[in-house]
């Protein structure tokens, strides 16, 4: 597929693509309550949810990078309580606007098509046993795979190493015939029936054909993009090759997509027609390795010359850069990356490694994601933030920190000699 039309330059695609992310807008003034939530989670389409806990769970954290402090309870209501989002299997696990449910009804009546080996097998093999396992949801109401006290797999590790009851619960899950009601504490799913969780309008919407289905959520991606190329448009929602092809031919035909070309692109874009085009965009955030602005490491590369990889399954001997890398957007740029730990025990907030991206002030960088530092460690309820001597940046950092903390908010020193600022 080709693409054709109104030449961007490389930074006008960067401004937009951080305008759409929510990036060209500034942090509210006031409080943040569940009306700014619901309107972040729209203009996103998804997030992505991650069960990593070093420093936050990963789906709180894009909310904070665009509009600061805000209560985490307000975004559980959203699922919990007041179900205004649902979690699917859409990029990854994730968090998404109600209304896009019926939207992804043709993912779950492909199952065996797109769901894991292990699920398919399961139902394949032990049918009667799935049965009984959505028998005991319907009669004895939600449930944790937890309850089902079956016995693990004979494997190493944890995190995908399901019991059969497990397997059973997501295979449901999958296929939309249970949904998550809620999370526990510790980040267990709880299933349910989805007729009795998600709202009645959703549940008795028409089920639309599949080809209109992709092609609305091509129309999500390219809105929440801004300028995206067609690897992009297909990852967000991780659609199929020809669904998203036939998608985006029809999107172009009907106006709601706009060829265009990108410099220093290497291959053809498209453009949301009603995307803005701001002519600066002065952001400060540190984002989340799952947020959407950065989750596709090619995109990030194209749009930031900023090559990032997750090392949380790298040895710690063979990291670069640390275990929960967080990169530091400034104004339109990624400038910088830091590997971030809450210590709660401690209350502090300890900055383990510290690395700036070349061409870029250091003194500038280190100011500005002292600041930033300062008002994460605040709405994650810890005292201090503790900067380690790991990373080029970490100098400065260390200075900027310690300037922070004036003797009116309390300076000290932690055992591994870093700076701490108490705020």
């Amino acid at each position: 597929m080709t693409s054709s039309g109104e030449r961007l330059s490389a930074g006008l695609a960067r401004r937009i693509a951080l305008a759409a992310q929510g990036f060209a807008d500034p942090r509210p003034d006031g409080d943040v309550g569940t009306r700014l939530l619901r309107r972040t989670v729209e203009r996103l389409g998804v997030v992505q949810i991650d069960s990593v806990n070093v420093l936050s769970r990963s789906h709180y954290l894009p909310f904070f990078s665009r509009l600061g402090p805000y209560p985490r309870t307000a975004l559980d209501a959203l699922s919990n309580r007041r179900h205004d989002l649902f979690e699917y299997w859409a990029h990854e696990a994730s968090f998404l606007p109600v209304r896009l449910q019926p939207q992804l009804r043709w993912r779950m009546a492909a199952a065996e098509e797109h769901a894991w080996g292990n699920m398919v097998r399961l139902q394949r093999e032990r049918p009667g046993y799935v049965r009984e396992v959505h028998d005991r949801v319907r009669e004895g109401g939600p449930l944790r795979a937890s309850q089902l006290l079956e016995p693990r797999p004979d494997r190493p590790g944890s995190m995908w190493n399901w019991h059969a009851g497990k397997v059973a619960l997501e295979w449901l899950f999958f296929t939309g015939a249970l949904t998550a009601r809620a999370r526990t504490a510790g980040f267990e799913r709880v299933y349910d029936l989805t007729e009795r969780v998600l709202p009645r309008e959703v549940v008795q919407a028409p089920t639309p054909d599949r080809a209109d289905a992709v092609r609305a959520l091509v129309g999500t991606a390219v809105r929440a993009l801004g300028v995206a190329t067609e690897t992009d448009l297909r990852d967000y929602f991780r659609l199929p090759v020809v669904d998203a092809r036939t998608a985006i031919a029809e999107l172009v035909e009907g106006g709601a997509l706009q060829p265009v070309q990108v410099d220093g692109w290497d291959r053809p874009a498209w453009l949301d027609p009603g995307a803005r085009r701001p002519r600066w965009v002065r952001a400060r955030a540190l984002l989340s390795p799952f947020d959407s602005l950065v989750w596709e490491r090619p995109r990030v590369e194209r749009i930031f010359g900023f090559r990032y990889r997750l090392e949380i399954y790298t040895p710690a001997a063979k990291r670069v850069h640390g275990y929960y890398v967080l990169p530091f957007l400034l104004g339109d740029r990624l400038v910088g990356r830091v590997d971030l730990k809450a210590d709660r025990q401690a209350g502090v907030l300890r900055v383990q490694s510290a690395h700036a991206e070349p061409g870029f002030d250091a003194a500038e960088v280190a100011w500005a994601l002292a600041a930033e530092l300062r008002l994460m460690a605040d709405w994650l309820e810890l005292e201090q933030v503790a900067v380690a001597g790991v990373g080029d940046l970490a100098p400065a950092l260390t200075g900027a920190v310690t300037a922070a903390g004036s003797p009116l908010t309390g300076v000290g020193q932690p055992a591994d000699g870093g700076a701490v600022a108490g705020g």
